[in-house]
């Protein structure tokens, strides 16, 4: 089987993106491969490690990646999608890819209030996701 290959891409590849890219792979499989990467690539947001943590998803150890090496090592993907504003206007084309997306996520750098209600602000970021993913995930595998 031929696994779909998804690319998201987020500014600073710390906190959104990296986020997608571990909920994809764990509901997605066995059908979708996910990586992600920013456009200016930054260091990853403790509380998202934490709140995956609490999914059973560890990405203690995940690097932040480029994007603009992905492009110029010529990988391949079928979907990118960007999942903040600024990334959208600059992130580079795939010759390879089928679709280019956008989802609009809040910064969870952004949040603001006690580190308790920062936590739940990124939880709450965190069930939008996958409810974006799970309908990618029925949309992309009708196809």
């Amino acid at each position: 089987m031929t696994k779909t290959k998804v690319l998201f891409v987020c500014t600073h590849n710390a906190g959104r993106s990296q986020m997608a890219e571990a909920l994809l792979n764990k509901h997605g499989q066995p059908h979708f491969e996910a990586e992600s990467a920013g456009i200016e690539p930054g260091s990853l947001n403790p509380v998202v490690i934490d709140v995956l943590k609490e999914d059973g998803i560890d990405i203690s150890e995940n690097q932040t990646k480029d994007v603009f090496e992905f492009y110029k090592q010529g990988k391949h993907f079928d979907y990118v999608i960007t999942v903040c504003d600024a990334a959208s206007e600059q992130c580079p084309f795939f010759p390879t890819q089928k679709s280019k997306m956008h989802w609009s996520f809040k910064d969870p750098s952004k949040f603001t209030g006690t580190p308790e209600e920062i936590k739940e602000q990124v939880k709450q970021l965190k069930e939008e996701m996958k409810k974006e993913i799970s309908e990618f995930i029925d949309v992309i595998k009708l196809d």
